[in-house]
């Protein structure tokens, strides 16, 4: 065993109590007893058991009500329950309770020996399998899309309201935005998670293996195809696949796509059986998919039966405010990754991030970091570690008398327009932007971004609150 599993032992006889105790510590388990239903629960407040084993027919507390109790406290506590009294009545009041088995007395030692290895193999699994449910949600849930812009909080928001639904969505953006970040999120927030997640960049298989890697083959259905093979909709089957670069499928395959859309089944290649699938499909495009279909190269209907849900990803550009968050994120990341001690990144080099265009968004600025980190041999990053064009992009723009201005500036007119304005709502508008500029600054650390603003901690929290921050 990994670990030694914690047993605890009811009932009201104390012969049965100690041999068990006996057997089960000789098996290499720790053994906790107890003589009543009443102690057990007690033992259940203090202690986090792996197994109970408990008589059911006890003064006081039975060993049904014990069952529903430590489970109460503990969901995860496997409870086994035993009686000289069988019968069905028992045994159905004890599984509704939520035992996982049921021995009556007298009792054969290996079976129940068999019995307890068996309980405590299926929680160990459970357990496992809940880690490992955790973990893929901190991999592909929100953790990886980071950002406190107004466009990243609404693509987060989004992303709750459809997840659970079973509707397609087409995602756009530039290349390195994070699109497939946002179909797993969605995949792994929603109903699907426990099922498979399938990703296909359509523009990386072969234009004629494509038909057989999404929808299988027959054996002998062409020359290669020497046993049947499962397509990757088969295997997507009651979950999720992204079919990325979506306007890179070939226009034959968009009609054979826009009937598994609509008749929700389709027939391998080769094949004459059809084979029904459950999948939600998420699609995405670095392309104008509206010029794509304007000018003939994607299907109207098929681009009509994807979009039923857009979200658009933003260029880092876009949402600039955003940089010092992600890039602190990357920092951390590759400085574990290349054993650095590398405490902050300088302003001087948050500076010169934040006057960058990133064409490559989110994954270049990704490298950026990563090669700053393998490069910087202090405990901050300092400019001279980042790429020579950024910098030098930075010097032309001062040696130009052009700093880098703030995203809030015309935000505010110097002078009283004609037609007049609202006040109010430019205060507003002025203020909201202030408070997402010195969040990103501080590295989302509120306390540090009201000592920019010259606030409070009271104060930045209710402006928080009131234009809806998180």
């Amino acid at each position: 065993m990994a670990r030694e599993e914690k047993i605890l032992i009811v009932d009201d006889e104390k012969s049965m109590r100690d041999f068990l105790e006996i057997m089960f510590k000789r098996e290499g388990y720790k053994v906790w007893t107890a003589a009543s239903g009443e102690a057990g629960l007690s033992q259940c407040e203090k202690t986090s058991f792996d197994l109970i084993i408990t008589d059911i027919k006890m003064k006081g507390m039975d060993g049904v009500s014990l069952v529903e109790k430590a489970k109460e406290i503990n969901p995860a506590t496997i409870a086994i329950v035993m009686t000289a009294y069988a019968n069905v009545d028992n045994a159905v009041n004890a599984m509704k309770a939520g035992a996982y088995d049921y021995i009556s007395k007298p009792f054969n030692v290996d079976e129940v020996k068999l019995i307890v290895k068996k309980a405590l193999e299926m929680r160990r699994l459970e357990e496992e399998n809940r880690l490992l449910k955790k973990e893929l949600k901190h991999k592909y849930g929100f953790a990886n899309l980071i950002g406190i812009s107004s466009k990243m909080t609404e693509i987060y928001d989004l992303i709750k309201r459809v997840s659970s639904t079973k509707s397609n969505v087409l995602i756009t953006g530039e290349s390195g935005t994070g699109k497939e970040l946002v179909a797993r999120a969605i995949h792994y927030e929603g109903d699907r998670k426990a099922n498979a997640f399938v990703a296909v960049n359509c523009g990386a298989i072969p234009e004629n293996l494509i038909e057989s890697e999404l929808f299988g083959h027959q054996k002998g259905a062409f020359t290669g195809a020497v046993s049947n093979k499962s397509g990757l909709f088969e295997t997507a089957n009651n979950g999720t696949i992204f079919l990325d670069e979506i306007t890179e499928l070939p226009l034959q395959m968009q009609v054979k796509l826009l009937r598994v859309i609509q008749e929700r089944n389709f027939r391998r290649v080769g094949g004459v059986d059809d084979i029904s699938v459950d999948v939600r499909i998420i699609a995405a495009s670095n392309k104008d998919i509206g010029k794509e279909v304007k000018e003939g190269r994607f299907r109207e209907d098929l681009f009509y039966r994807l979009n039923v849900i857009p979200i658009y990803m933003p260029g880092l550009r876009e949402r600039k405010e955003d940089i010092p968050l992600i890039a602190n994120h990357f920092l951390e990341k590759y400085k574990k990754e290349l054993g650095k001690d590398i405490k902050k990144i300088s302003e001087e080099a948050i500076e010169i991030l934040l006057g960058y265009d990133y064409p490559g968004n989110v994954r270049e600025l990704e490298n950026i970091i990563e090669r700053a980190v393998a490069l910087e041999s202090s405990n901050a990053i300092l400019p001279e570690s980042l790429p020579e064009h950024l910098v030098k992009g930075q010097g032309a723009r001062k040696g130009k008398g052009q700093e880098l201005q703030s995203s809030t500036q015309g935000l505010l007119p110097s002078e009283i327009p004609l037609s007049g304005f609202d006040i109010e709502k430019t205060v507003e508008s002025f203020e909201k932007e202030m408070l997402l500029k010195a969040l990103a600054l501080s590295g989302g650390v509120k306390k540090k971004a009201a000592e920019l603003l010259g606030l409070s901690f009271r104060a930045i929290r209710y402006k928080l609150e009131k234009y809806g921050i998180d």
